[in-house]
């Protein structure tokens, strides 16, 4: 095997677990644990493309209908989404945030972001830099 190929394969083991665990720690900096990540990741994608059906919901997340309906039933309960009648479609209903969801999204993107902000405080500037720009090659990776 070419050293080209194991460098990339060990960088590749090497960024996989770094990614994971700093993704878990960024978790961990929850502000209400008692809404569930799955809940959260149909708010945010509420939040990112706007109110939807439960069908359309469930296409986004990748997750089967029947699922994505409990979770709806969850976040309805909790007052985090409302469901209205659908303009076009009598069968279908619309499903959008609340303003407490608003909230919470909000409040769960700050302290993940202060606690972040911390601990980039604590690296060098060039350390930093390197971050910066490791952030836009990330991104590069991620949509492709």
């Amino acid at each position: 095997m070419a050293r080209t190929t194991l460098d990339t394969a060990a960088l590749a083991h090497d960024l996989r677990l770094a990614v994971m665990r700093f993704s878990r720690r960024l978790r961990n900096q929850r502000v209400d644990t008692s809404v569930t990540l799955t809940h959260l990741a149909a708010l945010s994608t509420l939040k990112r493309h706007g109110a939807m059906s439960p069908g359309e919901l469930a296409a986004h997340e990748r997750v089967q209908p029947p699922s994505m309906t409990r979770v709806v039933v969850a976040l309805e309960s909790r007052g985090l989404v409302t469901r209205t009648p659908h303009p076009t479609d009598g069968r279908q209903v619309v499903i959008d945030l609340t303003a407490a969801a608003e909230e919470l999204l909000t409040e769960e993107v700050r302290a993940r972001e202060a606690w972040l902000a911390g601990r980039l405080q604590e690296l060098s500037a060039e350390d930093r830099t390197v971050l910066r720009e490791a952030a836009v090659i990330m991104e590069k990776l991620a949509s492709g």
